[in-house]
């Protein structure tokens, strides 16, 4: 039988680690993106990727505006992780020749009809940005956020336009920027003689251009604009402003500038803008929380030691009836709790979820991710989610049948469907919302059936084959028989109640990760750059160590005081950190986000509801194993009659 059912399982790994390294062979070439190498006059393909709002948190379709348009609009092959993520490329109008500068180029003319001109006014006052991408570079906007000497800062794309007074004017009026001026910075390796792409920035203007005689479309003649003396504005009106009947010309000037940082290292500008002290002292806060709790749990270990000897050395049974604590309640500290189908599940989807977690970080520290392309971070979760289907199966039937359950098909069929059946049905209603806003982030409807069907025929099904396996192994042995009548638990201070317990718990595992969930949160809803995975795994180690100590304290507590209703506690326990997150996250939507459409605001609570949900399951299971080793250790230590 062990051969038969060893079979299935085989083969399932062998066929999943196939498909993962083909995803990472097709993306990656196993070694990270491979460079392109330019030379002059090669066609560079200037892409748009839409526009977006951190107002309103709904990416729109660039060409859903009046904007200059390509003679046929062709969309890029995308894998399902940027599906999901709604990150969508197309080619633009704007043409590049490697090394090749541009000055005053004509894409279009357009006149503004009321539709139109309402359109770009909505967009101007929700602040939408116009993102774009060039080898897989985005185009980043270069400012200073506070003096001149300060440091450039990168912002992701760049305004649309802006709304505000000109001259004298009364009324506010709204005007567009028309005239890009591209930089394209390059690194040339002389050994090689290869040149490549390091840098894609933008400085937009807001020009009304004028021009004399007939329109010659790109002909043109611009008596605002003169390639010849390289000069862009010479006697402009002003800025273009958005109105009905008038007339928009968007141009665009392109420069080089040779660089001397490396194709490898290209992304470092961007990424350094981040404050690598915060990290750093984010790291530092967690660390002397461990040296706190350590400290407790020194002392709790010395006087759990001392407890042991002092009961294994008695000789007589009345002095073994004198003790009292912990070792009272032996007989029912090991009895199944209420509702242990469901402790189960969840301690074996947040094993599923461990193992996505440190594969992703490992897979990114070792260069296999990349910042460029979030869309191959969202897949690669997602296969490691499929993988690791295996390893819920197979725990949550290992402590299902330790609990004295019979039907491991039940067990498996609730772990199958519990967690991604909630996290579907959340992430549908979203998407609903997202449809009926027409926004471009929508998942069209066959990738929410593709993402059904690896659901349920490939993740379900390896959940099966895991609690098969897992219940056809020998029940994990209680180190203490269990006592066939419930003992009575004593009253218990008001302080050792589960709600200032659970309260309690969490407090300090979420002081060890609020710096990182605060750049998370800014680069998620802020469209900011964020790629630490380097600074991630040992927060996220912190965070795992500080979980499992403060849950030990706390289970050693209860057990102190005769309360043997350790399993829920232990993982309740540490999974409130997820309440303090979602505290946080509401704080920082009053604080620093401008949300006011109802729409948006319920994609923010829901997107964080099941953020929240999903870091309940994982710290809650890493209490729990931790609070479970503690209890078999100590309980199989003393000589119980």
């Amino acid at each position: 039988m062990a051969s038969r059912s060893s079979l299935p399982v085989r083969t399932l790994t062998i066929s999943l680690s196939f498909l993962l390294l083909f995803h990472y062979v097709h993306c990656f070439n196993f070694f990270g993106i491979r460079p392109v190498d330019f030379k002059k006059g090669d066609d560079l393909k200037v892409k748009v990727k839409g526009l977006t709002s951190t107002k309103t948190q709904l990416p729109v379709s660039y060409y859903s505006l009046p904007f200059c348009r390509p003679e046929k609009i062709e969309d890029d092959a995308e894998n399902l992780g940027e599906i999901l993520l709604g990150d969508r490329s197309q080619n633009s109008p704007y043409v590049a020749k490697m090394l090749e500068h541009r000055l005053c180029n004509i894409i279009c003319r357009i006149e503004l009809d009321s539709e139109g001109a309402e359109k770009l006014k909505k967009k101007i006052e929700d602040e939408y940005m116009v993102q774009m991408i060039l080898d897989n570079l985005p185009l980043v906007h270069p400012i200073r956020i506070f003096e001149h000497e300060s440091p450039l800062a990168y912002q992701l794309g760049f305004h649309m336009g802006l709304k505000g007074y000109y001259s004298e004017e009364q009324a506010e009026k709204y005007f567009i920027y028309n005239h890009l001026l591209f930089t394209i910075k390059y690194y040339h390796d002389l050994r090689a003689n290869s040149t490549r792409i390091v840098g894609f920035e933008v400085k937009p203007f807001s020009i009304k251009h004028e021009y004399n005689g007939k329109w010659k479309e790109r002909n043109t003649r611009l008596s605002t604009c003169d390639p010849i003396s390289k000069v862009t504005v010479i006697n402009s009106d002003g800025p273009q402003v958005v109105e009905e009947g008038k007339e928009i010309i968007f141009t665009y000037d392109i420069e080089y500038q040779e660089s001397e940082v490396d194709w490898p290292a290209r992304w470092d500008a961007y990424l350094a803008t981040r404050d690598d002290q915060m990290h750093w002292f984010s790291i530092l806060n967690g660390l002397e929380s461990i040296l706190v709790i350590s400290g407790i749990l020194a002392v709790i270990v010395w006087r759990i030691h001392r407890d042991i000897f002092n009961y294994n050395d008695l000789e007589t049974q009345d002095r073994a009836q004198k003790a009292t604590g912990w070792k009272l309640i032996h007989g029912d500290v090991f009895r199944p709790p209420c509702n242990s189908d469901l402790l189960c599940v969840h301690v074996g989807t947040g094993v599923q979820i461990l193992g996505m977690i440190l594969g992703t970080m490992l897979l990114a520290i070792l260069g296999l991710l990349s910042p460029c392309s979030k869309g191959d971070l969202i897949t690669t979760m997602l296969l490691l989610w499929i993988f690791m289907s295996l390893c819920a199966g197979y725990v949550s039937a290992r402590l299902y049948k330790m609990f004295n359950g019979s039907d491991w098909k039940k067990i498996a069929f609730k772990t199958a469907f519990t967690f991604p059946s909630v996290i579907y049905i959340i992430f549908s209603l979203l998407n609903a919302l997202l449809w009926a806003q027409k926004s471009s982030v929508e998942v069209p409807s066959w990738a929410m059936f593709v993402l059904l069907l690896l659901w349920i025929g490939i993740s379900a099904p390896l959940v099966f084959v895991g609690s098969y396996v897992g219940f056809k192994k020998e029940a994990i042995e209680k180190p203490v028989k269990t006592n066939s009548l419930h003992r009575q638990i004593p009253r218990q201070s008001w302080y050792m109640n589960p709600i200032p317990i659970v309260l309690i718990g969490g407090i300090l595992p979420f002081s060890t990760v609020f710096v990182e969930l605060s750049f998370s949160l800014t680069a998620t809803w802020l469209n900011q750059f964020y790629w630490f995975f380097g600074f991630h795994l040992p927060v996220f180690v912190i965070l795992t160590v500080t979980c499992a100590e403060i849950s030990i304290m706390l289970c050693y507590l209860q057990l102190c005081r005769e309360d043997y209703r350790w399993w829920w506690r232990s993982y309740i326990t540490s999974g409130s950190v997820a309440i303090y997150l979602f505290l946080y996250s509401i704080s920082y939507f009053s604080k620093s986000l401008e949300i006011t459409k109802l729409i948006s605001v319920l994609l923010y609570i829901g997107y964080m509801l099941v953020a929240s949900y999903a870091f309940f399951v994982l710290t809650g299971t890493i209490g729990f194993f931790a609070c479970f080793w503690f209890t078999r250790v100590i309980y199989s230590s003393v000589k119980f009659d």
